[in-house]
């Protein structure tokens, strides 16, 4: 009970749960779309940046056992959401995939929060973590797609190598490994004076990326009609499967009880960046509000009130 009351009074949740309400008494408050974007650059920059400096001083054996459990995470989540919800939500195998899509990818947000919250429950995870989110990114949404070719002949995803070259240059992508490789190259010594601006500003604009980020799941919840209980226990069922293999799976390849906990919360986290572009791409006749109110009006909001601290206990409990 600790751990949740700790979360739930953090400035993060506090900031979200402000957009939430906002939007709910239809004020007017919005962040700018400028201000949003150079916000959603500089986290991701940041957070690759750091992972960078950690992996220029990590011995690369280290790394090897986590990068490999998160491939394999890759390959297992999204073929949980598509069985969960094509099965048991009984939605078309269109929907589904796009949802599996979307659960097989990893928020970014989501990272950065869980990060934060163990570091603040004393439970420092890896430095290198980043680089499992690049790993981590992209092939859940090539699973989920070539899932639908398999099961859908004919009918199913749309250019393949087309929808492989957006999630690759897509912005998240781009900013995680251009980061990752800038931090690496340079190293501490040379990364000293950009350090504190990447670091000493993050949690102001985490707060500040959180109030838009809660008026934007406010609104997708109001398109939750017709959609059904089974779907509606699915976008929290699912990430919780997810969200325990990651912290299983983190505790085996080696990791501390706060990089398993951020892996488990990378698990069992959705996307709402690279996933919805690619999908807009492969599979324009899927339904955006079921992928994008799962993800980022239902998902996301649980992770970060309930998953991630019950990632941290469960990966404290296994340790």
């Amino acid at each position: 009970m600790d751990i949740l009351a700790s979360n739930f009074l953090s400035p993060v949740p506090l900031a979200f749960l402000l957009g939430m309400i906002a939007t709910f008494l239809r004020s007017d408050l919005r962040l700018p779309e400028a201000i949003y974007g150079g916000l959603s650059i500089y986290l991701l920059l940041a957070i690759g940046f750091k992972g960078g400096i950690e992996l220029s001083r990590t011995p690369p054996l280290e790394v090897l056992a986590p990068a490999g459990v998160t491939l394999v995470l890759g390959v297992v989540t999204p073929l949980v959401a598509l069985v969960g919800f094509r099965k048991f939500a009984r939605l078309s195998l269109m929907d589904a995939s796009a949802l599996a899509a979307h659960y097989g990818s990893v928020s970014a947000v989501t990272f950065i929060a869980a990060v934060a919250f163990c570091i603040s429950a004393g439970a420092r995870p890896e430095g290198f973590m980043p680089a499992l989110v690049a790993i981590l990114e992209v092939p859940g949404i090539v699973i989920a797609l070539l899932a639908l070719q398999m099961f859908s002949p004919g009918g199913g995803a749309r250019s393949l190598p087309k929808v492989l070259h957006e999630v690759l240059t897509g912005k998240s992508i781009v900013l995680l490994v251009g980061g990752l490789l800038i931090g690496w190259i340079a190293g501490v010594e040379r990364m000293e004076k950009a350090t504190p601006f990447f670091t000493t500003m993050f949690t102001g604009a985490l707060v500040l990326f959180m109030i838009e980020l809660g008026t934007l799941a406010a609104r997708r919840i109001r398109e939750l009609r017709g959609a059904g209980w089974r779907f509606l226990v699915l976008t929290v069922v699912v990430p919780l499967i997810n969200g325990s293999l990651g912290v299983a799976l983190g505790i085996f390849a080696g990791l501390s009880p706060g990089g398993a906990a951020v892996l488990g919360a990378m698990a069992g986290s959705a996307s709402y960046i690279a996933a919805p572009a690619a999908v807009r791409i492969a599979l324009p006749d899927a339904n955006p509000s079921y992928y994008l109110t799962a993800s980022l009006g239902l998902t996301f909001p649980f992770n970060l009130a309930i998953g991630i601290p019950l990632y941290l206990e469960i990966a404290r409990r296994l340790a």
